[in-house]
């Protein structure tokens, strides 16, 4: 199979023998997969200094096995300029999509969530509510969706003021006064909460508190418990700089 002028994303490269890279792209039509990019590290190599994250892309590759055969790159623009914070975020959205899209799954819609949440990053955008939104795309996208309309036991409207616990793989049950005083069955949550982030309009601070914890807990569940070493590199850093104010992660 040969496919031709792709738009897509480095996710991750490795070194391969001395002269040659191993990708993880994500591509807009044939989604995550794996390519030999032979000679790419020669200085001589069209594709120095090209084939790096957040840099848009034309891809083209032959083959049909789990690692195809790079065969041209090009730009698609300029790369996407991520300051020192926001970088951390990018790789993050980059290890959510390696850990849980399959190879050769087509994502379209998801691609260009991804390429819309870069851009927010290189942007204005507070870094916490890009990555909401994103994450619960890419949990929609995947076939595990928030219910983020209706109470799960009665399909009424969600209340904006109500709490409600948000049972994982199910959905937000309305909590009951005699319900608060015992062990919670899920994430609590405001109906409010679960409101902006449907409308992808996160401005309280609760909102974002609340969803951060639940989208978190949604997606521990589908990584296996295996903590994510972007997460755990940016709380590294973030205790480095603690000494003179650090902030909370937004991952």
């Amino acid at each position: 199979m040969r496919v031709s002028q792709q738009p897509g994303f480095v996710l991750h490269s490795r070194h391969y023998s001395e002269t040659s890279l191993i990708l993880e792209v994500f591509t807009r039509e044939q989604g995550r997969l794996g390519l030999l990019a032979k000679g790419a590290r020669r200085r001589s190599s069209p594709w120095q200094g090209m084939l790096k994250p957040f840099q848009p892309l034309l891809l083209s590759w032959t083959g049909r096995s789990d690692l195809a055969l790079l065969i041209g790159a090009e730009t698609e623009g300029a790369a996407i300029a991520l300051d020192v914070d926001s970088i951390y975020c990018g790789f993050y959205l980059n290890e959510l999509l390696m850990r849980l899209l399959h190879r050769h799954d087509p994502h379209e819609r998801l691609f260009d969530a991804y390429r819309s949440a870069l851009r927010a990053l290189a942007g204005a955008a507070v870094p916490e509510i890009v990555l909401r939104i994103f994450e619960k795309n890419l949990l929609s996208d995947i076939g595990y969706g928030l219910v983020l309309d209706r109470d799960i036991q009665d399909n009424a409207p969600l209340v904006p003021e109500a709490l409600y616990e948000y049972v994982l793989d199910q959905g937000p049950v309305r909590v009951v006064d005699s319900d608060l005083h015992r062990p919670p069955r899920g994430i609590r949550v405001h109906g409010e909460s679960l409101m902006a982030l449907a409308l992808e309009q996160l401005l309280a601070p609760r909102a974002l508190r609340e969803t951060k914890s639940l989208v978190r807990a949604a997606l521990s569940r589908h990584l296996g418990g295996r903590p994510l070493h972007s997460r755990r590199l940016y709380q590294h850093i973030q205790a480095l700089r603690s000494r003179r104010g650090g902030s909370d992660s937004p991952t």
